[in-house]
């Protein structure tokens, strides 16, 4: 098991499934943040959950992923990583201000290969070359089992429909569960 820490922990055990959480640059206010980080009496799924509402309402911060052409370069690094077996990418979705995924690979490398490309070209798109796209931080939890395999793509791919972006998890385009970027259903690691 590989373990590092920056303002969260993070732990991933070999072969074994990550659900992960990307958001953009200052994309929640910093108040939010430190009252997640304090309430230590929460278990980290209720944190997560509150967090994750918070990144749902998109009422602070930037919203680029709402754009279809920077959706698009999030949704082309992902299978790109799928094509090319650097990992197996089960289920995702890009939402106005993160990304939620479900991946099978070393974390940091994912992170380097999909966060270095798109910033770059995401802020070339957007005109403010050289500033910060991606907040440094993540959040990830490894999955443990193949119930919590299927609750966690079923979360993924519902995420839309909980913002109240789409009625149904297949309207959203920037989906695995979109018609146009399904990808092969797929059982997790043993």
């Amino acid at each position: 098991m590989t373990y590092y820490e920056r303002n969260l922990p993070h732990w991933q055990q070999l072969a074994k499934d990550l659900f992960v959480t990307w958001r953009l640059s200052r994309s929640l206010p910093s108040k939010v943040i430190q009252a997640l980080q304090k309430n230590r009496a929460l278990e980290e799924g209720e944190r997560f959950r509150r967090f994750d509402a918070e990144l749902d309402s998109a009422s602070f911060g930037p919203a680029w992923l709402k754009e279809s052409k920077i959706a698009a370069l999030v949704v082309s690094a992902l299978k790109n990583l799928d094509e090319k077996k650097v990992c197996r990418v089960h289920a995702y979705v890009v939402m106005p201000n993160h990304v939620l995924l479900e991946p099978a690979a070393e974390l940091r490398k994912i992170t380097n290969l999909v966060k270095g490309r798109t910033a770059r070209e995401a802020n070339r798109l957007l005109g403010r070359t050289g500033k910060p796209f991606w907040q440094d931080e993540s959040f990830d939890h490894w999955i443990r089992n193949s119930a919590q395999f299927e609750r966690v793509r079923n979360y993924i791919e519902r995420n839309p429909v909980a913002a109240r972006l789409v009625k149904r998890p297949e309207e959203w385009p920037w989906s695995s569960a979109a018609k146009q970027h399904r990808l092969q259903p797929v059982s997790p690691r043993s």
